[in-house]
């Protein structure tokens, strides 16, 4: 197997299994904090919203660091 293939693949997979997991904590977290506190759901939200947008675009740079080296 040709080595290139096999870092592309490590390299999206281990970039895309910690987004997945914050992600996953980031949502728990606000689900729970609106369910104790539901007056403050909205800024919540909005805090969830960033943060899983923060969290994914570490997965897309995994992406790109992946295509880089794929094409290189």
């Amino acid at each position: 197997m040709d080595a290139k293939i096999l870092t592309t693949g490590l390299t999206i997979a281990v970039g895309g299994i910690g987004p997945a997991l914050a992600i996953g904590m980031i949502t728990a977290k606000a689900v729970e904090a609106m369910g104790r506190n539901p007056e403050a759901s909205s800024d919540i939200r909005t805090a969830m919203i960033l943060g899983a947008a923060f969290a994914e675009a570490i997965a897309i740079y995994a992406l790109v660091i992946a295509l880089i080296i794929k094409f290189t």
